[in-house]
């Protein structure tokens, strides 16, 4: 079946220009500036007019079905991806976890068999190292073939690993072509700050979340990330990016010579730490880490947005229930740390970002589609519109409105950060693969996804 869209402002990275595409077989057949020939064949036309086509979006920081704080995060992959699409994502890559204990190739085993409870969107996975020696160093190798191509490190939790196999894993990385993403936050300064704040009445206060897990935390551990991926001589990604004091030692990294790339996150962009002062438990709803900052580290990061600082806006999306966020009533350190955004990730950068002039319809192309794209090996399969490429494409409306409400959604988590606010745009229709899949934010046909193979970071972003 052949589909012509038309009428509609088809948005790059660099450029946007009136113009139609033509889909067949799952490919973007023909992409035509302005309207089609006359004579074009399709089976179905689509009108556009009014309205931007943009390449599918990636978010390339989701966790769903993850054991975590002692419970499971409330999206499987059947109804994360389920939401993802409904919010124009068209493609996730999870974070699989291997857990201590286990090898590379049975945590990759492990997400493999929780895809299978249903994926209505396409889906790579990273994996998240935990523990090093010789056989885990040879099975690095061994996920570079299975299209495993990217990987995850903490420098906190019980997954963080010491600085000597952080450096030791990014040895090994430059070695067999991989990238990995970091999550940097000093693990000993947070611990004696949470010991310090469970030792009074602060205990049981949501803000305490926040006043123990500092930017200054976050800073430091950037800036020791920053030296041992010097001296490895391999680029690194700083996941969550979250204030001014992290992106200054990127800054002056990248001012050695070092290649850096920076995601951050929709709630880091819109909020600031008063939601932890919200009255009683509501400020649990948006415990996270790191936690979220101060107006000017928010000015700050759509500042860089724009000026192409931060490469990427993944959502994180860690969903709970708030049952699950009841765990730390009484104890800020038990309560899980996460919030849900696959779903309204878009609409929100859209808003925040394009209708408000802070950042370009073709910024939002580039941190949404292209860049993670090209950083995750996906491109040009994913996140661009040209021929050849997966006919993964979201036509959104910017005459229509919507409120947000957890009502609506379709992520298991029965809260919405986003409550009441009002989107500036509606994702009209979502194509996965040049079908259907999602319209007005409803899904029309699910379980189309399928498990992407990747290849390692080119070095063009």
């Amino acid at each position: 079946m052949k589909t012509l869209i038309t009428g509609g402002i088809i948005v790059g990275s660099l450029r946007s220009y009136p113009g139609s595409v033509l889909i067949e077989s799952e490919k973007i057949a023909r992409v035509f500036g302005g309207d089609a020939p006359e004579g074009t064949e399709a089976d179905e036309i689509v009108d556009a007019l009014g309205k931007l086509i943009f390449p599918g979006f990636i978010d390339a920081h989701t966790h769903f079905d993850l054991h975590v704080a002692g419970t499971v995060t409330a999206d499987d992959f059947y109804s994360g991806t389920k939401a993802a699409i409904a919010g124009g994502t068209t493609t996730i890559i999870d974070f699989g976890t291997q857990y201590h204990g286990e090898t590379l190739m049975q945590g990759l085993g492990n997400w493999k068999k929780k895809a299978e409870a249903g994926v209505s969107c396409d889906y790579g996975i990273h994996m998240t190292i935990t523990e090093w020696n010789e056989g885990v160093s040879e099975e690095c190798r061994t996920m570079m073939d299975e299209g495993v191509t990217s990987f995850k490190l903490y420098m906190t939790y019980d997954t963080q690993v010491d600085d000597e196999t952080l450096f030791k894993i990014l040895r090994r990385l430059k070695e067999v072509g991989g990238i990995t993403g970091v999550h940097c936050e000093n693990d000993g300064m947070i611990a004696a700050l949470r010991q310090e704040y469970a030792s009074d009445e602060r205990i049981g206060l949501v803000s305490s979340h926040y006043r123990t897990r500092p930017a200054e935390a976050e800073a430091e551990a950037v800036n020791r990330l920053m030296y041992m991926a010097e001296q490895a001589d391999i680029p690194v990604i700083v996941v969550h990016m979250t204030n001014r004091l992290a992106l200054d030692e990127i800054r002056a990294a990248r001012k050695r010579g070092q290649t850096v790339f920076a995601e951050t996150c929709p709630q880091y962009l819109l909020f600031t730490y008063k939601v932890y002062e919200k009255d009683g438990f509501e400020g649990a709803k948006y415990v996270c880490a790191p936690p979220i900052r101060s107006r000017e580290d928010t000015d700050t990061l759509w500042k860089a947005l724009k000026d192409g600082e931060i490469q990427t806006v993944s959502t994180d999306h860690c969903s709970f229930t708030l049952e699950q966020k009841r765990a730390g009533l009484g104890d800020f350190r038990k309560i899980p740390g996460g919030v849900p955004g696959v779903e309204t990730r878009a609409a929100l950068i859209y808003t925040e970002g394009v209708s408000k002039g802070r950042i370009s319809k073709e910024d939002m192309c580039r941190v949404l589609s292209e860049n993670p794209a090209r950083l995750y090996g996906l491109y040009p399969r994913k996140g661009v519109i040209r021929e050849g490429s997966d006919a993964d494409l979201v036509i959104l409306d910017p005459s229509r409105k919507k409120v947000l409400s957890a009502a609506d959604q379709l992520s298991r988590s029965d809260y919405s950060p986003y409550e009441g606010y009002e989107s500036a745009c509606i994702l009209e229709k979502v194509y996965l693969r040049g079908v259907p899949v999602a319209e007005d934010g409803r899904v029309t046909r699910e379980n189309t996804g399928v498990f992407l193979k990747r290849n390692g970071y080119g070095g063009t972003i």
